[in-house]
């Protein structure tokens, strides 16, 4: 075996290992590696120069936290004239006691700058207001349309129904006067369509004619179920001394007058 190369078994081998402690594990080398780095990083931070701002900052809270001693010429001028500590500013002491707070600026705003956010955040604030607002006007007007809506159909199949009830109601009094013909078309219901395939051919031709002369007419007035309706109850009670709200048929104009509330459906709520 050559010089250079050593017999790790040999003594001089075995020499150069007593730094390794075979008991001390390599977790606990490693901890007490970053104890030692974490006491220097401490070390370096305690030692090292405070700033200005740090400095600035440190005397400013260490002021606050003190009263003003004797020694202050403002304060030893104000106790001559007859101030005393903790009582409020004023000849009555009812001014100010604790001194005006600092309010430091910490921003890169110019001056005014505070005031300018401040207006804008409320005109924000008033237009998002604003929307909401016109947003419920929109939702409870959208409401009374539906409302109205609703309202003005529920009236309009009222009046359809006293417009049919109406008509049978003519029909049924015309006959027993032996009426034959109405006065007006609509005033007596219209036939099914059974009852006209069964209608004879005078009728018929009446009904052509009618028609003709309905064309033949410039200017047709189309009413309305609502003035049907008034037509058709005027024409009853005249004729037949008959309300269709009441469902009597009175002996003359006199006991029609005495006893039927009105000529209106809202007379007989």
């Amino acid at each position: 075996m050559s010089d250079e190369e050593e017999d790790y078994m040999s003594d001089a081998f075995l020499t150069k290992m007593q730094d390794v402690k075979p008991g001390v594990s390599m977790v606990k080398r490693v901890k007490e590696a970053m104890k030692r780095e974490t006491q220097i990083k401490e070390n370096n931070i305690k030692n090292r120069q405070k700033t200005y701002k740090e400095q600035e900052t440190e005397s400013r809270e260490a002021a606050l936290e003190s009263s003003i001693s004797n020694n202050n010429r403002g304060f030893a001028l104000l106790q001559k004239m007859g101030y005393k500590a903790g009582q409020g500013l004023g000849k009555q002491g009812a001014g100010r006691v604790d001194p005006i707070s600092i309010n430091l600026k910490t921003d890169r705003g110019g001056i005014g700058m505070e005031e300018v956010k401040k207006r804008k955040a409320e005109e924000e604030l008033e237009h998002y207001r604003q929307k909401v607002r016109v947003k419920q006007q929109n939702e409870t007007k959208s409401l009374e349309d539906f409302r109205s809506r609703v309202r003005t159909e529920r009236e309009e199949r009222k009046i359809e129904g006293d417009l049919r009830k109406s008509q049978r109601a003519c029909e049924q009094l015309d006959s027993q006067k032996t009426i034959t013909v109405p006065r007006e078309d609509w005033y007596w219901p219209i036939a099914d369509a059974d009852d006209k395939e069964d209608a004879d051919d005078e009728e018929e031709e009446e009904e052509e004619e009618e028609e003709e002369k309905k064309e033949e007419e410039e200017e047709i007035v189309e009413l309305t179920s609502f003035d049907k309706l008034q037509i058709l109850t005027s024409y009853l009670r005249g004729v037949h001394f008959y309300c269709i709200w009441c469902g009597t048929t009175y002996n003359d104009e006199d006991d029609l007058c005495s006893n039927c509330p009105g000529d209106t459906a809202a007379d007989h709520d």
